[in-house]
């Protein structure tokens, strides 16, 4: 396979969420950018670090079965640092994103540390999320007015 589309389709639920459905999975995302100890749920900043998480699980277990090591399980412990100043409309200069994203991964294997740190540069290299992180991704984004029409002429 080459190209392959993955879509999601999102809407707002109510004031506190927005729901967001692909495949047969429908996850409720809260409606703040930062989550603070009183948000019911997760916000979207927790699912993208998810994402690197689940992904960096799934690429690095096809590539221990390439390379023929036992893997266990890993282990994946993700912290990231945002300024919250931009989206909460505050002029600033920083940007709105995360300002740094520390990933500490931890095989279980008995695996060498000559080929942990092999497999480490393979999932780094062909986990899509890692690279979408680390390399500019062209996005577009397109907005439709929805019109509310009572008459046709």
């Amino acid at each position: 396979m080459s190209l392959q589309n993955i879509s999601v389709l999102g809407f707002s639920s109510n004031d506190a969420q927005f729901v967001v459905k692909s495949k047969e999975l429908s996850i409720k995302i809260n409606n703040q950018i930062v989550s603070d100890e009183s948000a019911d749920g997760n916000g979207p900043l927790e699912f993208l670090l998810a994402g690197i998480a689940g992904a960096i699980n799934a690429v690095g277990k096809i590539i221990a079965r390439e390379q023929n090591f036992d893997l266990q399980s890993i282990q994946v412990e993700i912290t990231g640092v945002i300024e919250s100043k931009k989206s909460d409309g505050i002029k600033t200069r920083s940007r709105a994103g995360f300002k740094s994203i520390d990933v500490i991964i931890k095989p279980s294997t008995n695996a060498s540390l000559t080929e942990i740190k092999y497999w480490m540069d393979e999932v780094k290299a062909r986990c899509p999320i890692y690279d979408n992180l680390t390399n500019a991704t062209p996005v577009v984004m397109t907005v439709v007015k929805d019109y509310n029409v009572s008459k046709v002429a």
